[in-house]
């Protein structure tokens, strides 16, 4: 197991070497050009998953596979040559999907309709139990954001001048508090802990923040890393997420180029570190314990003292005792597809994990890697799905983060595009929605008549004028119809007795 305990035994990484051979340069080239036929923020953009066969000499292509994807890159990697597990039984995804449940029904009117967005990157929740979030304003995480050494390249710009953090009311979704201003770059991750401190990672800062309740003055009471100087050791390259413990001691995923998660105490002083990349080496269904292809987002199961990380490009989550960094479990399921973004977890009905994954981006590579983009309820007892869910039952587009409750009955997605926080209601404690709620669906509208909006019994209809209208065009033009019809009976009966008369 890859843990070790002594700060001082961490290695920097080292600097990026020239570019390889001419026939890789032509096929990034290519990978390029199709990226560029697609609109995605390059977080979401992933052409194969692994790349197959890299030697020890080669770290900058790996890293420049890797920009490709918007993950960054880890350099000095080992060299690993996985045995390929058993071909596993495929199952058909499409018809699998479809018989899930949807459990949670989307609030299509939350938030406030004079809440303005940016990308949405991260969603807590503080003690008042108001929705916490982190967006981006009008940063935009591109291809050009970052170099081939992960230095950011849009500092000139200055920091975002709007307010990054959001307190949103759970029953209105009006705006109760907002701080951030002028501090964040391009925001990623944001946790608040059991103290109201607020935890927040900046990836092109390549650090991380603890700040006290509400933001407090606006000043971090703590950071952590150095600013824009990506690396290894003690400092971070593009960290994406926060988890905090009870006693204060937290936990770090720095996610897009190190692989690794590191545990510090309260104070921040470094406790033990863990994990190696997964983008050395050959295909893995599941890849090694212990390894990441971008740790992206953490949660904590305090009945069974875990931490959970979102393996974000092995399309699981792995989960490690909180105490020491022990591999405990993991989570993975066909039905998610390749991509998992985010988790979150719930003690409701035994311990559930809240997940939500991603697009695949893979280019027309492997055409049969067919997924859909959704919420997924999973079973930690069973391993099994048990729901899914979506805005009107349909797919999302590119989900970044999901918070839920303690206890499982509100669900709430934070999405990079279209930059929306969204709010689902278990169907248990759900409203009866507006005929008027989805014009998207089929299924959506057929469940949204028959548990619509209630008539009252006693209520009277009136016509409208349109209805008075037609209806009296309609007598009028039978009411003519009649008149005609009597006046050429009339005239056939006159002709018929002259007929009479001169025969």
């Amino acid at each position: 197991m890859y843990i070790r305990r002594d700060s001082k035994a961490m290695k920097s990484t080292d600097s990026a070497k020239c570019l390889g051979s001419k026939s890789l340069a032509i096929c990034c080239l290519l990978l390029h050009l199709l990226l560029c036929i697609r609109p995605a923020v390059s977080q979401t953009q992933s052409p194969s998953r692994y790349l197959h066969n890299v030697d020890s000499n080669n770290n900058n292509n790996e890293r420049l596979h890797q920009i490709l994807k918007g993950s960054g890159a880890g350099s000095g990697a080992t060299q690993l040559n996985w045995p390929q597990p058993p071909k596993q039984t495929v199952p058909d995804v499409k018809t699998e999907l479809a018989k899930l449940n949807n459990t949670y029904v989307y609030q299509n009117a939350w938030p406030a309709n004079n809440v303005k967005l940016g990308a949405v990157t991260a969603v807590s929740f503080d003690k008042a139990g108001n929705v916490v979030i982190f967006h981006r304003v009008d940063r935009v995480w591109g291809q050009t954001t970052f170099d081939n050494r992960n230095q950011y390249q849009e500092k000139y710009r200055g920091p975002i001048r709007e307010s990054t953090v959001l307190a949103l009311e759970p029953a209105t979704g009006k705006v109760q508090y907002d701080w951030g201003k002028n501090f964040f770059y391009m925001p990623h991750g944001l946790t608040v802990d059991p103290e109201d401190n607020v935890w927040l990672t900046d990836v092109a800062m390549h650090q991380v923040f603890k700040f006290p309740p509400r933001g407090g003055d606006g000043k971090p009471a703590l950071t952590l890393g150095d600013a824009f100087q990506p690396g290894s050791g003690r400092k971070f390259c593009k960290p994406t997420s926060v988890a905090v413990l009870d006693n204060g001691d937290f936990f770090v995923a720095d996610g897009y180029c190190n692989a690794r998660i590191l545990k510090y105490s309260r104070t921040g002083e470094l406790i033990l570190f863990w994990g190696q990349n997964t983008f050395s080496g050959i295909s893995y269904d599941v890849a090694p314990q212990n390894f990441f292809a971008i740790p992206h987002a953490l949660t904590l199961v305090p009945e069974l003292q875990l931490l959970c990380a979102a393996d974000r490009e092995n399309g699981r989550v792995q989960c490690f005792l909180s105490s020491n960094g022990t591999f405990h479990s993991q989570y993975h399921n066909q039905l998610i597809g390749d991509r998992l973004f985010s988790m979150a977890y719930t003690p409701a009905a035994g311990g559930q994990l809240v997940i939500v994954n991603g697009p695949t981006a893979e280019l027309g590579i492997h055409p049969e890697h067919y997924n859909e983009v959704h919420g997924f309820v999973l079973s930690m007892r069973s391993k099994q799905l048990v729901s899914k869910f979506g805005p009107n039952n349909l797919q999302f587009q590119n989900p970044h983060d999901v918070a839920v409750t303690a206890d499982g009955n509100e669900i709430y997605v934070a999405e990079l595009n279209p930059m929306r926080i969204h709010k689902f209601v278990h169907r248990s404690l759900a409203k009866p929605m507006s005929l008027s709620a989805s014009k998207d669906s089929r299924d959506s509208a057929i469940s949204q008549a028959v548990g619509g909006d209630q008539v009252p019994a006693m209520a009277v209809h009136h016509p409208s004028g349109k209805a008075i209208l037609v209806a009296s065009l309609m007598l009028l033009f039978a009411g003519s119809t009649f008149a005609l019809a009597l006046i050429f009976a009339r005239r056939r009966k006159r002709v018929h007795a002259r007929s009479q008369i001169y025969a």
